[in-house]
């Protein structure tokens, strides 16, 4: 692992443990030449994943889009990166385990709405005004309806 601060390829991992449900394994580690600390994630490599966009092309699959797209919804509220983390993680699960190597990127922004609503309604109220592309006050009163039928089930 190359380090972040001289660029040494030559690390020694300190600490290992399991993180985001042992989907993934945290590492602390020390670069050998200047003994800078820094933390790495390991993750298991999915089979490749297409995105099937709203236009019919197609690009792959890029867990960061996902992550940027609800860290900007989450802007200034009590959600973590690693609550994000885990949201996206088990969005994949689903995604890789029920799609045939394609998946339609509605699918996607469905996965992330329905997670977003348990996680946090402000969040999930930003995604989806851009998601679904909120046109008037109308559109954004009837999400908030959802919101409270949902908060009352």
């Amino acid at each position: 692992m190359k380090c972040p601060k001289c660029g040494c390829i030559e690390s020694k991992v300190l600490d290992s443990r399991p993180f985001d449900d042992y989907n993934s394994i945290r590492r602390r580690r020390e670069c050998t030449e200047c003994k800078f600390r820094f933390t790495t994630h390991e993750r298991a490599v999915f089979v490749s994943l297409v995105v099937v966009k709203k236009d019919l092309t197609r690009e792959e699959y890029d867990r960061n889009k996902i992550i940027k797209g609800v860290m900007k919804s989450c802007e200034k509220r009590p959600v973590s990166l690693e609550q994000i983390e885990e949201m996206v993680t088990g969005i994949e699960a689903e995604l890789f385990s029920t799609s045939a190597g394609e998946v339609q990127s509605s699918e996607i922004g469905e996965a992330v709405m329905e997670k977003l609503k348990d996680l946090d309604e402000v969040a999930y109220v930003r995604f989806a005004s851009v998601y679904r592309q909120f046109k008037d006050i109308d559109t954004f009163m009837d999400e908030l309806q959802k919101i409270l039928k949902h908060r009352e089930n």
